[in-house]
């Protein structure tokens, strides 16, 4: 029939086959000698490869082998052949995620859930030892350097462990929640208490807040501040960028005020004016100056302000020099030559009137 046959294939369809069912096994499950990366070594870090193991056979519905839920009595005859193949697999995983020396005692054993149960008995010690060991290192640890997201997460799983080892019955009354507040306070003292000195002025102000952040929260904050100090120096460059193109930009357009183009030719001369840089057809005083002349060059203009030396003949027959200043924004600038011809044409007329007087 067309619907126990899938569409594009000339493969009988098999209805008995059940995805869901934890005796289902995938054709690469029976390839992978390990479903987690981690490899139990002694009792130190047993809790967390038992609850990666957990996690991993919980994902292949195969949890049931290790927990007892799934035993090869409570199983159909006709499936037991599919139990004895998928605890096989179990057992598989389980061995693969081992060291050396712990697996030579347990690979005689057949059934997944001996394997598990004799792994607890022998690695699940929570000894006061243990508990010291870990209390320790979750006030001892620091940063040192390392990121921010190092320094949390092995502080976070250090915790866990140790309320793992620690828990409490749970409770419902008002204690409850006073008792949960102390725990998040006593943590964020600790994981600000291990923060590099760096972050000083953040702690400073995070512990201001009302109410104070829980861990996650501050963790937030201070990757954040992290991520500003990473790219400080780039932020240094970038704003540094408009200010020197400002003082190009002033320098410019006191270049433009001082002379009639951007750029002076000194191969041109003014006919008009003789000041060199450009021709008399830009000359400003023949053609005007600009609106914002005055505004851009008042030094200029003020500095066209000279002296013109008038001399007069004393009593004593010398020459006296006296100096007027003269103030005339449409002066023109005299060489060093033509001021010398100057003075000398004013002494010489002055001597001559006084002569004839």
């Amino acid at each position: 029939m067309a619907g126990d046959t899938p569409e594009g294939s000339g493969t009988p369809k098999d209805s008995s086959v059940d995805f869901d069912d934890p005796l289902y096994v995938h054709h690469s499950d029976s390839s992978v000698t390990s479903i987690i990366t981690i490899k139990l070594s002694d009792n130190e870090n047993y809790r967390l490869w038992r609850s990666a193991m957990t996690r991993g056979l919980k994902a292949r519905n195969k949890l049931g082998f290790v927990d007892g839920t799934i035993t090869l009595e409570s199983t159909e005859t006709s499936k037991a052949s599919k139990w004895e193949r998928v605890n096989a697999v179990v057992c598989n995983w389980i061995l693969g995620s081992i060291s050396e020396s712990i697996y030579a005692s347990h690979v005689y054993s057949d059934k997944a859930k001996d394997i598990w149960d004799e792994l607890f008995e022998t690695y699940n010690k929570a000894d006061g030892s243990v508990i010291v060991n870990i209390h320790q290192q979750i006030n001892t640890l620091k940063q040192n350097g390392s990121s921010l997201s190092d320094y949390y997460n092995k502080l976070d799983s250090l915790w866990k462990e140790f309320d793992g080892l620690t828990s409490l019955t749970e409770c419902v009354c008002d204690a409850a929640t006073k008792l949960s507040d102390h725990s998040k306070l006593m943590k964020l003292m600790q994981f600000l208490s291990g923060l590099d000195d760096v972050y000083n002025q953040v702690k400073s102000h995070i512990l201001l807040m009302e109410p104070l952040p829980n861990v996650k929260s501050t963790f937030s904050i201070l990757s954040r501040e992290e991520s500003l100090q990473k790219n400080g120096s780039l932020t240094s460059t970038i704003s540094s960028k408009p200010q020197i193109s400002g003082f190009n930009s002033k320098v410019n357009d006191s270049k433009r005020g001082q002379g009639q183009t951007r750029f002076r030719n000194q191969n041109l001369q003014c006919k008009h004016c003789n000041l060199k840089g450009y021709t008399i057809e830009m000359c400003y005083k023949l053609i005007g100056y600009p609106k914002d002349f005055k505004q851009k060059n008042e030094n200029v203009i003020q500095n066209k302000s000279f002296s013109i030396n008038s001399a007069s003949v004393g009593s004593n027959g010398n020459t006296v020099v006296s100096s007027e200043s003269v103030h005339d924004s449409d002066a023109h600038y005299l060489t060093s030559e033509q001021y010398s011809k100057f003075l000398c044409l004013i002494s010489e007329s002055s001597t001559s009137e006084d002569v004839g007087f």
